[in-house]
């Protein structure tokens, strides 16, 4: 993130942001002004308040006063600082610095915003807040570069993440590399299993694995857009009492762990 946010040289390879070159002197400054960037220590003027920090660096991108101050009130008002704006940010808790740090990323509207770890210190309702403005942002056509540990949070905000151990193991979409790993399975509740149903479901060729657990009949089957109809059917015309259909949900660590494991192979 520093290299791509100008602040380092890149020792090797090549990376653009839209036509220009990281590491290329001549547009690093251009680069600099298309980014906001959250690093990962916030770095705020403690003595300062939450207005008057984001106003020093909304200056330095040569925003109008008028702006500014549109600006910021917006941006403190979406992460709920707005009522604590003068308060000097020394005596704001982990989380609060860090809203006040990722509104600093956004003061001069960027093009892309890169956040390193941006719900990182923040309780479950402030980092809930922090997502959704992410989510927002995208909405309104940001290109955001998320880093984190946090592969849940990926998960329900990335379109596509790039898993790295040393160095990039995959990229893609999480669902479509969890369907690449793994074989698609329903878990079908039925009120009451007779000790045949396994034998008994062998007769369909839909189905590539099936197991009981409790009252959960559990099935590997190849298309279930197409094959769980036949199988509900099939199951409703034995007389058994179906109460619930799922498909069990592999996670994104559920992803990373098992190219992980593959990759140690």
């Amino acid at each position: 993130m520093r290299m791509l946010s100008c602040l380092i040289q890149p020792t090797s390879g090549k990376a653009h942001i839209d036509s220009y070159e990281i590491g290329k002197k001549a547009d690093a400054q251009k680069i600099r002004g298309m980014i906001g960037l959250l690093p990962e220590v916030p770095g705020l003027y403690e003595t300062l308040g939450a207005f008057k920090n984001l106003d020093y660096y909304a200056q330095l991108y040569g925003i109008s006063k008028k702006q500014r101050e549109q600006s910021i009130r917006t941006t403190l008002t979406n992460l709920e600082l707005w009522d604590r704006r003068n308060e000097p940010v020394g005596g704001f808790s982990k989380g609060m610095k860090q809203k006040i740090a990722i509104a600093r990323a956004l003061i001069h509207d960027p093009k892309y915003i890169f956040l390193d770890e941006p719900t990182a210190s923040l309780d479950p309702m402030a980092a809930k807040i922090v997502r959704e403005y992410i989510l927002e942002l995208k909405s309104r056509g940001k290109t955001i570069l998320i880093n984190t540990h946090n592969l849940s949070e990926a998960e329900r905000i990335c379109d596509t993440v790039a898993l790295i151990k040393n160095k990039t193991v995959k990229i893609g979409n999480p669902k479509e590399l969890a369907r690449g790993l793994f074989t698609r399975t329903i878990s079908i509740t039925i009120q009451k299993i007779p000790s045949t149903l396994l034998k008994d479901i062998e007769s369909l060729d839909l189905i590539s694995q099936a197991q009981v657990k409790g009252n959960q009949l559990i099935l590997n089957v190849r298309n279930p857009e197409e094959d769980n109809p036949k199988v509900l059917s099939w199951l409703l015309k034995q007389g058994l009492q179906v109460q619930f259909v799922t498909e069990e949900e592999h996670s994104l660590e559920d992803v990373y762990l098992k190219l992980i494991e593959e990759a140690a192979q």
